[in-house]
């Protein structure tokens, strides 16, 4: 049974994915869809492994179902390399560095964010309104 509910997932994060990727034009030269994704998988995948499988306690074919299946699918890594590669390839290579450094920089601070958020919980700060 846990097949399905990561194959329900899967097909979730791919959607996901899709509709994310009509945010890069094609005379863009960064690639912002994958950027956003990868950033945002990061960050979610933080945030589910430490708020759900550590605090609140869900049946593991569910954790499963979010992280391999839905995040699993949601972020682009393959097509991040490839991107790396043709930015390079097509002579931007210190886009392609920029590229390179802010996709794994930020998907290590954001996963590190998730975590946190996750532990801590979206906890108001004193004398913030919201």
């Amino acid at each position: 049974m846990g097949y399905f509910y990561v194959g329900i997932g899967g097909a979730a994060g791919s959607l996901l994915r899709y509709l994310l990727s009509f945010l890069q034009t094609p005379d863009s030269l960064l690639p912002y869809g994958t950027l956003i994704v990868n950033l945002s998988g990061s960050f979610f995948l933080g945030y589910l492994t430490s708020r759900y499988k550590d605090k609140i306690k869900i049946p593991e074919y569910l954790y499963t179902a979010f992280t391999t299946g839905l995040i699993g699918s949601y972020t682009t890594f393959s097509t991040f390399c490839l991107e790396v590669i043709k930015l390079i390839e097509s002579g931007h290579a210190v886009l392609s560095f920029l590229y390179l450094l802010i996709s794994v920089a930020g998907g290590i601070v954001l996963a590190w964010y998730g975590l946190f958020v996750g532990r801590t919980g979206w906890k108001r700060r004193e004398g913030v309104q919201g």
